[in-house]
């Protein structure tokens, strides 16, 4: 696999479209000093290199009253059952990230919910998944970091 190289202008309509993916691509040409046009075929580029892959909607799930956070970390009988056990999880939809993981646990997940009730009910629901061993729930209490730019901007030493 090739590597694709960025200058700084690829660099900066990257960390624009980070901080907001519908910014329109002529406000980026505004501030950068270029022509939308420009914008539009370095952003076609980076998709058909694979680098930017899609867009993303940010719900806010508090407004939906769906603020109770909890991370389960699942010990599973056997490795071999791990396809089918992310293939249940996929089932449950407060189940909104998981991860193959080593050390401790063989699969982390994040749940969002309602209340503990309800994270009662998802977490019981993922104990009985045939091959969980055991889980262990972690409640977050707040969420202190979750910038999708720093690392990008170190890398590409934006300021």
């Amino acid at each position: 696999m090739k590597k694709f190289n960025l200058d700084q202008t690829d660099h900066q309509i990257l960390n624009m479209l980070v901080e907001n993916a519908r910014t329109p691509f002529t406000d980026i040409a505004k501030k950068l000093q270029v022509s939308a046009g420009t914008i539009h075929v370095r952003v076609k580029k980076m998709e058909d290199e694979g680098l930017i892959k899609g867009s993303t909607l940010i719900l806010d799930y508090e407004k939906m009253n769906f603020n109770f956070i909890a991370h389960v970390g699942i010990t599973i009988e056997n490795t071999s059952q791990i396809k089918s056990i992310i293939s249940s999880l996929e089932k449950i939809p407060y189940v909104t990230i998981a991860y193959i993981t080593t050390g401790q646990f063989n699969i982390f997940c994040k749940i969002r919910t309602r209340d503990t009730k309800q994270a009662k009910e998802i977490i019981f629901s993922i104990d009985e998944i045939a091959g969980v061993k055991r889980t262990e729930t972690m409640i977050s209490m707040e969420e202190c970091i979750n910038d999708k730019s720093r690392m990008m901007n170190d890398l590409f030493k934006i300021k």
